[in-house]
């Protein structure tokens, strides 16, 4: 059984990141979150905490502020937490979050859906559908007069296609949902930047609807790895939403994918009208994990509650 003595915190410079990503992708639940170069991005200079030679190891997202570090969870990372190739128990989980404490006065993280520790705070919804199958099979999946929803944006000729525009998918999520995601203005930047790479590689692509005129409707960016297709930023324009665009948007994008075997990551959501949304076409939830630590002297707990 693995003891908080049993982990070793590693500064960054002493991360080896090709065995890290090689741990990663091998892992039970390789997310494309932890991979090095997504960190890089979203949380310059994280450190990590391993057992054994990169057998278990944690990714720690750590920032600065009145000269105290604290964890917290990056931008435009769901959930990360503790990797490992076999299951990560409730003990060895527990094990990593009494490091943590131990280690940081003030930690608010997101567990991965592998890493259900004993003592979360709270369990939050993530809607995943397979994609294993093909596409007439997975429509029979589609609930909620989805297909009403479909047949109905048939009359509008809407167009389904791709882009390499980057800062355009990323700028009009920010301009459209910056208020409601918290995220600050540099992580948007440091997205942008990530998601240029990500194309770059192949494991980026963006999506879009636009009307027979041109004007746009819906676009998204989406990730992609060995298993899973990543909704990063997904954004309906005002018009869009009124012709149904989004449904239109999943379900070229599931016509697309089906049969390839990958994992439709929705990417939420906690709110209900969202899940409904990524509900109608048969996605099921795969929860996370909140986990929260404050051992803040008293005169400092008013900053971060």
């Amino acid at each position: 059984m693995i003891g908080a003595a049993d982990i070793i915190h590693l500064g960054h410079p002493q991360i080896d990141k090709a065995k890290w990503d090689a741990s990663i992708a091998s892992s039970s639940c390789p997310l494309i979150y932890a991979n090095s170069r997504y960190l890089d991005a979203m949380s310059p200079g994280w450190d990590a905490l391993m057992v054994g030679d990169y057998q278990v190891i944690m990714p720690l997202t750590w920032r600065s502020k009145l000269g105290i570090q604290y964890l917290c969870q990056p931008a435009f990372s769901q959930q990360l937490g503790v990797f490992s190739k076999t299951h990560v128990s409730k003990e060895t989980a527990d094990a990593f979050m009494k490091k943590v404490s131990m280690e940081y006065k003030f930690v608010e993280i997101f567990l991965n859906y592998g890493n259900e520790s004993s003592n979360y705070q709270s369990q939050h919804v993530n809607l995943v559908l397979s994609l294993q199958q093909d596409y007439e099979t997975i429509a029979k999946g589609f609930r909620n007069k989805l297909p009403n929803s479909l047949k109905r944006s048939e009359k509008f000729h809407l167009q389904y296609s791709s882009s390499d525009n980057v800062a355009e998918a990323v700028s009009i999520y920010q301009k459209s949902y910056q208020n409601r995601m918290g995220a600050r203005s540099e992580d948007y930047d440091s997205f942008t930047k990530l998601a240029t790479q990500l194309m770059q590689s192949g494991e980026g692509f963006i999506r879009k609807v636009n009307l027979s005129s041109g004007e746009l409707l819906a676009i998204g960016f989406f990730a992609k790895d060995k298993h899973r297709i990543y909704n990063l930023t997904s954004t309906t324009l005002p018009n869009g939403r009124t012709l149904e665009a989004n449904h239109f948007l999943f379900d070229q994008l599931i016509r697309e994918f089906s049969g390839s075997g990958l994992l439709l990551d929705c990417e939420g959501s906690d709110l209900q009208g969202i899940a409904r949304f990524y509900q109608k076409f048969g996605a099921v939830n795969q929860p996370y994990f909140f986990w929260k630590s404050n051992r803040l002297p008293a005169i400092l707990r008013w900053w971060k509650r």
